[in-house]
């Protein structure tokens, strides 16, 4: 048995658009995005996009509010 945990990337409407499970983005069809690296989102080459402030997403230049991190869910699962 597997834990794995996720959280939901909420926008500012209040609606998931993404999740991260472990440090990887995903869309909601489940294909990667980008990743959390000290304390950015990057994209899948390694540029960033977002900045990290705890559970809250930002603009790099921290204008604007992306969203934020729900609480953690998790899932068990037989491997």
């Amino acid at each position: 048995m597997r834990y794995l945990e996720m959280r939901g990337l909420i926008d500012r409407k209040g609606e998931q658009f993404a999740y991260l499970q472990g440090s990887t983005l995903y869309t909601l069809a489940g294909e990667p995005t980008g990743r959390v690296r000290d304390g950015f989102i990057e994209d899948l080459a390694g540029k960033r996009m977002w900045r990290v402030v705890g559970d809250a997403v930002y603009s790099l230049d921290g204008n604007e509010t992306i969203g934020y991190f729900s609480a953690p869910r998790g899932e068990e699962y037989d491997f």
